[in-house]
């Protein structure tokens, strides 16, 4: 207890806040890794709470980083912030993103958990110390991921799906169709999943894996998922065959192949964007202690406990909110579609990380789901949906970064002498 009782307030408050911001991300953000799965019937909601939750909090716990930067994504110039300035700057980051996440969850709309805590740092920023703070070209490359990130996972979505419909669905016999070609989309699977670990999932726990390292393992990792592919769909032509739909056997190879994905983005997502709950913390723990703001916060296990912990809460209690919208309100999801929706993700999200452009997970999701949508037509999309997600994307940074100066002058209010 003596210990304890020598915690700094403004830790204890960080602390409190990391929790409740991952639990919103938890809400939020992890029902986008989920929701295709959960609306085309692969996972049930318990299902995916499941998965989501073994893999969000080993990727939070166990590859979600060590060290974390003291302002996420380098948005503030640190020559210019106070010690005092960066402790209520991120305990306001932490309510402001937190507060927008929760408020767009309970509408069920799917918003940037980054952009939200990155927008809450521009507000704080401007205001409490001065817009020659803020890195406003970075603020512009994040605006025009609007764009970049569902544009290329939605070209790359309709393009998957086209050719599953192509060479599988649209065929005489599906089931031959897809013991031909089966294989080759396991291997594209487990090659996916192996860049997305190597450049996503592990980078935190820098193994120096170089391109050539990375590819070589992926393709090993390919080689291995062809063979269990072709196992696996030997073993599913077994059950029978549902007379309502003539592509109830091929759509059970699909659900396997959706739920594989949604695994490796549930633990990339863990991994990364554990830091946006967690990092502020960090950066509040390593200023109290009187330390250096310009370089690395250390991050210590119970930071990355509560981050882990926090994400699979908000899941298992409001992530079904999300996982709707995302699953069944854009367009109407089956395995196959799901797959392709996902897997375009994932590839995207490799693509992005080796380019070095910045996107957001929720985003790139969001697109990739439209375009599958658009491969059936436009009538397959609610536009009115779509254009409530568009709304609410372009309004997170304005509003987190409103909410974040009101708490900023609360908390330097409140923990002032």
């Amino acid at each position: 207890m003596a210990v304890l009782s020598e915690i700094p307030i403004e830790v204890w408050i960080a602390g409190v806040l990391a929790l409740y911001m991952a639990w919103a991300i938890g809400a939020n953000d992890v029902a986008n890794a989920m929701g295709t799965s959960v609306g085309s019937g692969a996972l049930t909601i318990g299902g995916a709470i499941l998965v989501a939750a073994i893999f969000e909090f080993c990727g939070a716990f166990l590859a979600g980083g060590h060290v974390t930067d003291t302002v996420r994504k380098g948005m503030l110039d640190m020559a210019l912030v106070g010690r005092e300035q960066l402790i209520y700057g991120m305990l306001a980051s932490l309510a402001a993103a937190g507060t927008l996440l929760i408020g767009a969850t309970r509408f069920g709309l799917p918003v940037s958990t980054t952009h939200a805590i990155v927008g809450a740092i521009v507000g704080f920023g401007a205001v409490g110390i001065g817009p020659d703070a803020v890195n406003w070209g970075k603020v512009g490359q994040i605006v025009l991921s609007w764009l970049t990130s569902p544009l290329l996972a939605g070209v790359i979505a309709f393009a998957i799906f086209q050719i599953t419909r192509s060479k599988i669905l649209d065929t005489k016999d599906p089931i031959a169709q897809v013991r031909k070609f089966g294989p080759a989309f396991f291997f594209f699977v487990f090659f996916i999943i192996g860049l997305v670990t190597m450049f996503k999932g592990l980078k935190p726990l820098k193994l120096d894996l170089d391109f050539t390292e990375a590819l070589i393992g992926s393709v090993i990792l390919g080689l291995v998922g062809s063979g269990l592919g072709i196992v696996l769909i030997r073993r599913v032509q077994l059950g029978p065959e549902d007379p309502r739909h003539r592509f109830s056997r091929v759509e059970r190879i699909f659900v396997v192949l959706q739920i594989l994905t949604a695994c490796a983005i549930a633990f990339a997502h863990g991994s990364n964007d554990v830091a946006n709950s967690i990092g502020p913390l960090a950066a509040v723990a390593y200023a109290v202690q009187g330390l250096d703001l310009s370089g690395k916060a250390p991050v210590a296990l119970w930071m990355l406990a509560i981050g882990g912990i926090g994400i699979v809460f908000g899941l298992a209690t409001w992530g079904y909110r999300v996982m709707e919208t995302v699953g069944k309100r854009i367009t109407e999801l089956t395995p196959s579609r799901g797959f392709a929706a996902q897997l375009a993700a994932a590839t995207t999200i490799v693509l992005a990380s080796r380019l070095g452009i910045p996107i957001s997970t929720t985003h790139t999701l969001v697109g990739a789901v439209l375009g599958v949508g658009l491969a059936r037509g436009i009538n397959a999309v609610d536009l009115r949906v779509v254009g409530k997600i568009v709304a609410s994307w372009i309004a997170t940074l304005p509003i987190a970064a409103g909410l974040s100066i009101f708490f900023y002058f609360f908390f330097k209010g409140l923990l002032t002498p």
